[in-house]
């Protein structure tokens, strides 16, 4: 049984992959400048960033799929395919847990830096691009990985409208089969050898920064000790 339906959860499998891949894409580029916005000096600019990042943040992903699936054509009488409408949703939802992380890595990168952009007479967007932006994602590069992944598992919901992905093809076979237990947990294996293998990437990934944060402290300590270095001394 497992044999004969082997090729239908691989197709499932691939359009799992091929959703998850253009979210994190999509979400990646658009979280740019909705972080921006969302350090914005304009106030109205600022406030409205906030609330699309905090609605997508503190409510269910599966009531944001039903919205965009069932609401949002009745809203502008456009009828929205399911595999378009997960697409939306996840984007949406992803992009503002993103935008967070880039928000908190920006706001890290040190001041001198910007300043000697400035004085390099950097554009505000040069600045951006050369200075602000490739810092922040070395520095919060475990938090992306680690909702890219949470993404990929979160796409088993969009099997709820109709999108035949992993688990909503793992659920037809077990229907007509009767056979849930051996496909269900096929399924959650499929699930398993994509994560478990990033998951361990990630945490190698994690191990690399914390040691090289720890040698550029120890590099700073040895500057500060050889003769003529500033050692700073608290009063």
């Amino acid at each position: 049984m497992i044999t004969n339906n082997f090729p239908r959860l691989l197709e499932g499998l691939g359009m799992t992959l091929q959703i998850s891949v253009i979210v994190i894409v999509l979400s990646m580029v658009l979280a740019v400048p909705v972080a921006l916005l969302r350090m914005s000096n304009i106030e109205v600019v600022r406030w409205i960033t906030q609330l699309y990042i905090e609605i997508f943040r503190c409510t269910p992903l599966l009531v944001q799929l039903f919205w965009v699936y069932y609401a949002l054509p009745t809203l502008t009488g456009i009828t929205i395919p399911g595999t378009i409408s997960a697409i939306i949703a996840l984007t949406l939802n992803l992009t503002a847990f993103m935008a967070e992380a880039y928000r908190s890595g920006f706001q890290a990168v040190p001041v001198e830096q910007i300043e000697a952009g400035k004085m390099l007479r950097l554009t505000r967007f040069q600045q951006i691009r050369y200075i602000i932006v490739p810092q922040a994602l070395k520095q919060q590069l475990p938090v992306i990985l680690s909702l890219d992944i949470s993404l990929f598992k979160d796409t088993a919901l969009v099997s709820t409208i109709a999108v035949a992905d992993l688990m909503f093809t793992a659920n037809k076979i077990a229907t007509e089969s009767y056979r849930a237990l051996e496909i269900l947990s096929v399924a959650a294996l499929m699930y398993f050898a994509i994560a478990f293998p990033a998951s361990l990437i990630l945490s190698k990934i994690e191990r690399n920064l914390m040691m090289g944060s720890s040698v550029r402290k120890k590099r700073g300590l040895a500057v500060q000790m050889l003769p003529g270095g500033k050692v700073k001394v608290k009063p």
